[in-house]
C-alpha cells in the first residue's frame, strides 16, 4: 500500500484482510449463481436456442448493427472534440482573474451539470424548434452532449491545474510568458497528460450519453437494436449483442488509457532519473 493509500485509510490487519477474502468471495460465489439463474431462465424460454441467434450471421443484419456501431462513434468522436476544448476554454475562464469572466463560467459549469442530459435533449427536440430553430438530427444530439459534459471537463481541468505546483507558472512568468500564454503553453498540457486516464474515463460517458439517440430518432448502435429486435420478436438476444459491442468499445478506450498511462509513468520515471550536472 502506497503513501497516498494510507491517506485515505488505514491498512487492514490479518483478521480484516481475512475477512475482506471472505466477502469477496461470498460475492463472487452469489455474483455467479445470479448470472447461472439468469441463464437459466433464457434457457427455459427458449431464449439461448439457436434459432434466435442465427440472425446475426446473416450479412445484412450485421451491416445494419455496423452502421450503428459507425454511428455511435462518429457521435462520440465530434462530441469529444468539440467538448474537450470547450471544456479547458471553460476552465481557463474558472481561473481567469476577471471576475465578471469567473462568474460567467462558474453559472454555465453549475448550470450544465445540473441539468439531466435528457431534459436537455428535450429542450433542442421541442424547444428550440418552437423559437424558430430547428437543427438537423445529428446535431439534436451532439449539442446537448457537449454543453453537459464540457461542465464537466472543465471542473476536471481546474481541478488538475489546481494540483499543479505552482512553481510551473511561476517559471513561464519569469521567462516573460503573460498570464493566458502561461496557462496555454505550459499549465494545461502538464494537467491534461496527468487526467490522461480520468479523460478517458470521461470519454466512456460520452459513448453512454450517444445511448440517448433514440429521443432525436437518431440511429445509433442502440436504437438500431430496438428496431432489429422489434422487427424479428428478438429482443433479447440482439440487445445482448449491442451490450457486446459496446463492452468490447469501452475495454478498447480502458487498454488505450491504460497504455497512455504505462507510457506517461516510464517518460516520468526516465525524467527523474536525468539529473543537471554540478557547476564546478
Amino acid at each position: 500500500m502506497n503513501e497516498e493509500t494510507h491517506l485515505l485509510f488505514d491498512a487492514p490487519g490479518p483478521r480484516g484482510r481475512r475477512r475482506i477474502r471472505i466477502a469477496t468471495l461470498l460475492s463472487l460465489l452469489l455474483l455467479a449463481g445470479l448470472l447461472a439463474l439468469a441463464v437459466r431462465q433464457f434457457a427455459v424460454h427458449g431464449q439461448l436456442a439457436a434459432s434466435e441467434w442465427r440472425m446475426f450471421t446473416q450479412w445484412p443484419i450485421v451491416n445494419f448493427l455496423l452502421g450503428g456501431i459507425g454511428q455511435t462513434l462518429m457521435v462520440t468522436a465530434v462530441a469529444a472534440a468539440i467538448a474537450f476544448p470547450v471544456g479547458a476554454l471553460v476552465a481557463l475562464a474558472r481561473l481567469s482573474r476577471n471576475r465578471p469572466l469567473r462568474w460567467v463560467a462558474r453559472g454555465y459549469v453549475e448550470l450544465f451539470r445540473a441539468v439531466p442530459l435528457l431534459l436537455l435533449l428535450y429542450v433542442f427536440l421541442f424547444g428550440l424548434p418552437r423559437a424558430g430553430l430547428t437543427l438537423p438530427v445529428f446535431w439534436q444530439l451532439v449539442v446537448p452532449i457537449v454543453l453537459s459534459n464540457a461542465a464537466v471537463l472543465a471542473e476536471l481541468f481546474r481541478a488538475g491545474v489546481l494540483a499543479l505546483d505552482r512553481g510551473q507558472s511561476e517559471a513561464a512568468h519569469s521567462l516573460g510568458m503573460t498570464y493566458w500564454q502561461a496557462m496555454t503553453w505550459v499549465v494545461i498540457p502538464q494537467a491534461v497528460r496527468r487526467l490522461v486516464p480520468v479523460l478517458v474515463s470521461q470519454l466512456v460517458r460520452l459513448l453512454k450519453d450517444s445511448t440517448l439517440g433514440y429521443v432525436v430518432s437518431y440511429l445509433e448502435l442502440l436504437h438500431k437494436a430496438q428496431v432489429l429486435g422489434e422487427y424479428y420478436h428478438s429482443v433479447l438476444p440482439t440487445y445482448l449483442v449491442a451490450a457486446g459491442c459496446y463492452v468490447a468499445i469501452n475495454v478498447s478506450l480502458s487498454a488505450v488509457a491504460g497504455w497512455l498511462e504505462r507510457r506517461q509513468g516510464r517518460r516520468v520515471a526516465r525524467a527523474a532519473r536525468v539529473r543537471p550536472a554540478r557547476p564546478r
